[in-house]
């Protein structure tokens, strides 16, 4: 059986996010999400109209693969160089209120779920929904 670890990583979060679409109405892009910038280290909002679906399907794969993961970790995994102009460029975070609301709303689709002082983690229906996204992205 195919699992997620030889599936081709943007066929997989690709396919994922069409079922957080389609199939989890939990998973849904907040009103403000069009306006915010994924963090500091940006200059503009995400122009992809599905970006936080995307974002969502990303963040259950790492879960998956290196979890259980907190929101700092991950705002760290999705940060980037902050560009400062004559300055020299310095690492910074990721939004943080960006993965906060899609790990709640992972949460409360019953795709990851909080483990208390480690962060949130997969559960069987999160691991079963990307092994069969990962066996169908492998054919």
């Amino acid at each position: 059986m195919k699992t997620i670890y030889g599936a081709e990583p943007e066929a997989l979060i690709d396919a994922t996010a069409e079922k957080l679409e389609e199939d989890y109405e939990e998973v849904d892009m907040p009103e403000w999400a069009e306006y915010v910038k994924t963090g500091v280290h940006k200059e503009r909002p995400p122009t992809q109209e599905d970006w936080w679906y995307v974002r969502s399907a990303a963040v259950l794969r790492k879960i998956y693969k290196e979890g259980p993961l907190g929101t700092e970790t991950l705002r760290s995994m999705y940060g980037g160089r902050h560009k400062r102009g004559h300055q020299t460029e310095h690492f910074a975070k990721a939004s943080g209120k960006v993965i906060r609301t899609v790990l709640q709303q992972l949460e409360g689709a019953g795709l990851v779920e909080l483990e208390e002082g480690e962060g949130r983690k997969i559960t069987a229906e999160g691991q079963s929904l990307l092994d069969s996204l990962a066996k169908e992205a492998g054919e």
